[in-house]
């Protein structure tokens, strides 16, 4: 009995412990993209992986993943299609999970507008945010057509995509996303229609990705984190209101009927296994990029993913 005591007395002294903290930054402000992650955090499932997780919002969108190469963040949301562009610039940078399983870019253009399919867009004037990819998504959505790159004007509108159409400043956008502006154009009374680029000729890939530095990563740590947001993600699929209460409650800037009707329709497409990948999908959009003339070699699906659960 004493030995029980004296061993009862050393457990109450010895501290909890302690949590393993990791810092995860973000693509953009916090939107309904974000699901899993910010549902794993309310919910405290990070928490029951011993994990605190820090999660930031950049002031730049396209510094993320360049901090994680420098080691200054152990995750980043970035996207797939940005992954291969950087690997290939050199950046020590691997997908370690997927976030959003499905594109999310469309070509948008206005519902009841003169634009009925994209080979109405010769001659026509095309907004974007972000040049390189998009100039590859498009010379196939076009060309599927007859239409050359050379035979639009593409035109710079920073991040008013559905503002600059809308107003009349360019007949298209690309980089628009299905589950936002679509919404947005509806909520202010000027339909949009999207041209989904998977349906397209374009290969479908993951939008939103979770990237590291395989350098300086910690593999258990981050299967840890990808079996927290798989549990979020189950959470959310099986109680879609119960989910957007607890994501929504987080801001009084979410609670608004744009971001319910964005988790909607992102709901559906939340990779339901964050950590497992499709190795045809990385070679395969590898290859449209060579095709496309953004890069000069093909870089093998091991220079890209990583399988976290298998290290």
């Amino acid at each position: 009995m004493k030995h029980l005591v004296t061993a009862l007395a050393l457990l109450a002294a010895t501290p909890a412990l302690a949590q393993d903290k990791m810092t995860l930054l973000l693509d953009w402000f916090i939107n309904p993209d974000h699901g899993p992650i910010i549902v794993a955090q309310e919910k405290g499932y990070f928490a029951e992986q011993g994990l605190t997780v820090e999660i930031v919002a950049p002031a730049d969108p396209s510094a993320p993943p360049r901090l994680v190469a420098a080691g200054q963040a152990d995750l980043a949301v970035s996207y797939q299609t940005q992954l291969h562009l950087q690997i290939h610039e050199g950046l020590p940078l691997k997908r370690v999970g997927t976030l959003v399983a499905t594109p999310l870019n469309c070509l948008l253009v206005l519902e009841d507008g003169p634009i009925k399919s994209p080979a109405d867009l010769k001659g026509k004037k095309i907004g974007f945010s972000v040049a390189g990819v998009e100039e590859a998504i498009l010379i196939t959505v076009l060309g599927k057509y007859g239409v050359a790159l050379s035979d639009v004007e593409m035109i710079n509108v920073n991040f008013s995509l559905s503002p600059a159409l809308m107003s009349g400043q360019v007949d298209a956008v690309i980089g628009a996303y299905r589950n936002f502006e679509l919404n947005q154009m509806d909520i202010e009374g000027v339909p949009g229609r999207c041209f989904y680029i998977e349906e397209e000729g374009v290969p479908s890939y993951d939008e939103l990705i979770y990237v590291a530095n395989p350098d300086r990563m910690d593999a258990d740590k981050i299967a840890r984190f990808l079996e927290a947001t798989e549990k979020a993600t189950q959470f959310i699929v099986n109680n879609p209101q119960a989910s957007w209460e607890v994501f929504s409650a987080t801001s009084p800037e979410l609670q608004d009927e744009l971001n319910k009707r964005a988790w909607a329709d992102t709901l559906p497409r939340f990779a339901l296994r964050p950590a497992g990948f499709d190795a045809g999908r990385y070679a395969r959009f590898e290859a449209f990029l060579k095709d496309t003339g953004l890069i000069d070699s093909v870089n093998p699906v091991s220079a890209i993913v990583i399988d976290v659960s298998a290290e």
